[in-house]
């Protein structure tokens, strides 16, 4: 029987990865930094290792044929060494990338997943990339300001697809379990596209309780959120990224459709499993 590893296996996407997996039967290993903690479906393998630690992945990758791989962060060394450690004992991964350009040829990488991605074509393994556009999961940053009533915060009129971490993982286990994905590059969405605002509405009426939208004044927010995140190219790039949405809404795809044949999960339903979030 094959054997998977899953990275990032009790985070949003990875840990609905495991329990896909596990529940169809499936011998799953998951890479924890504490197996201790992990709180894993049962029959799933726990495993200590770190991918920014590549000499850690080892035991994680023995005997195993299929990676789902999520990348924490980015150091081109240990990305490098991990992919190389990957491509020694398995033969495809799935990447969770991120909704990005393909790179010409000779062309340098500008985004750290397109950098990854070159990495992993070149590595002699099969692979498939998985780029979603917004996760429905980053709104749960507006968690306190929700329960208070009112979202302050920039772009309100941002139009979005986002997608449900399930919806990827479903997409995952289906690319990992058959055939035909090999040099896949799948964007994925949701089926809707709501402004920044639609959303916070659609949280509140589901948590029961009206939450207004106030917008937030740009330099505040360049204030509020490098503050909040302690990285100012991740802010610019964020306040950049809901600008342009207002004028040009991220893209919806076909994709979780085409592949899983059923539409994606809606932001309410997305909403309504994580209404505890909000209360």
């Amino acid at each position: 029987m094959s054997k998977f590893l899953v990275t990032g296996a009790t985070g949003n996407v990875g840990r609905h990865v495991v329990s896909q997996l596990a529940e169809a039967g499936l011998e799953v290993r998951a890479l924890v930094r504490n197996p201790g903690t992990a709180r894993l479906p049962d029959g799933v393998e726990a495993v200590r290792g770190d991918l920014t630690v590549p000499e850690s992945l080892e035991p994680a990758l023995r005997d195993v044929e299929s990676v789902f791989l999520l990348w924490p962060g980015y150091s081109e060394a240990a990305t490098a060494a991990a992919v190389t450690a990957v491509a020694r004992h398995a033969r495809r991964v799935v990447y969770l990338s991120a909704d990005v350009e393909d790179l010409a040829d000779g062309e340098e990488p500008a985004l750290f997943h397109q950098s990854v991605e070159r990495l992993i074509r070149h590595s002699g393994l099969s692979w498939t990339f998985l780029r979603p556009g917004g996760f429905a999961a980053n709104t749960l940053g507006w968690a306190d300001q929700i329960r208070q009533g009112v979202v302050r915060w920039p772009f309100g009129q941002a139009v979005r697809a986002l997608i449900h971490e399930k919806d990827i993982a479903a997409v995952a286990v289906h690319v990992l379990t058959s055939a035909g994905h090999t040099g896949g590059r799948y964007v994925l969405s949701g089926p809707e596209q709501l402004t920044q605002a639609e959303q916070v509405r659609i949280i509140g009426e589901v948590a029961g309780h009206e939450v207004r939208w106030e917008e937030q004044p740009l330099d505040e927010a360049r204030e509020h959120l490098t503050a909040l995140w302690g990285d100012p190219g991740f802010v610019e790039t964020a306040l950049k990224g809901w600008g342009a949405a207002v004028d040009s809404p991220e893209r919806m795809t076909d994709t979780v459709r085409r592949l899983l044949g059923r539409p994606p999960l809606t932001f309410r339903q997305w909403a309504e499993d994580h209404v505890a979030d909000f209360r």
